[in-house]
């Protein structure tokens, strides 16, 4: 007797012995996730897991680095280190 074929649903996975599974394409598309992407997992309550992409602490402190350029005059940070002399 053969063994039972499971159908697959459209947009549904299933979580593989070794605790993997795999995201659909259309899922991947929507989020902006692509291949390679570094994808953090957190538990949300019994029965639901939030994935979103991983950001790269150094990408994170140029992002500020730039949102805050000009925020103090030229020469500022020249003068409070000559204070410290």
């Amino acid at each position: 007797m053969a063994a039972e074929v499971r159908k697959r649903r459209r947009g549904f996975t299933r979580l593989s012995r070794k605790l993997q599974v795999n995201i659909p394409r259309a899922a991947m598309e929507a989020a902006g996730l692509d291949v390679g992407d570094e994808l953090k997992v957190d538990a949300a309550g019994r029965g639901r897991i939030v994935i979103t992409r991983a950001t790269d602490p150094l990408a994170e402190i140029e992002r500020f680095a730039q949102e805050n350029a000009g925020l103090y005059p030229p020469g500022y940070l020249e003068r409070l280190r000559a204070e410290w002399e």
